[in-house]
């Protein structure tokens, strides 16, 4: 955000904004909410950019929250940084890799993932990166089925 003065008020697409911050497989979205929210500093603003900085999955956008709120003097603390995003990832892998042909292909495995669980997908790509690909394709690799 390019030095954009910010009001006091609520702002007026605030009900779209809180659902795009809610939106759990769109963390873009979330971002872009949470810039957006941080131009217009109000009551129900501060509590959702609080709520969103405790229990997004996604650190970018918890960290976008909290800088936020830093710029208008809130008394917040920098996020935890948690182990993985979002609990028992590998279990969901794998009953994911368990439901396609042993011999399915990897680009397989990623359309199952995004068709069944976006959420994991979104997240894990937001987390990771550029080392989102590598990551999913050494996760997939090293899921052993029985």
């Amino acid at each position: 955000m390019t030095n954009k003065e910010v009001k006091s008020e609520v702002p007026p697409n605030f009900k779209e904004l809180k659902k795009s911050a809610d939106r759990k497989s769109n963390w873009r979205g979330r971002l872009d909410a949470v810039e957006e929210l941080g131009q217009s500093k109000s009551e129900p603003t501060i509590k959702l950019l609080k709520r969103i900085m405790a229990i997004d999955t996604v650190t970018k956008v918890q960290d976008a929250a909290y800088r936020e709120l830093k710029k208008w003097g809130e008394d917040v603390q920098s996020p935890k940084k948690k182990g993985e995003a979002i609990k028992d990832v590998s279990k969901i892998l794998l009953r994911i890799k368990k439901s396609l042909p042993k011999d399915h292909t990897f680009d397989e495995f990623e359309e199952k993932l995004k068709k069944m669980r976006l959420d994991v997908y979104d997240t894990y790509e937001g987390e990771k990166g550029a080392e989102f690909d590598h990551w999913l394709k050494e996760t997939w690799e090293s899921l052993l089925t029985k």
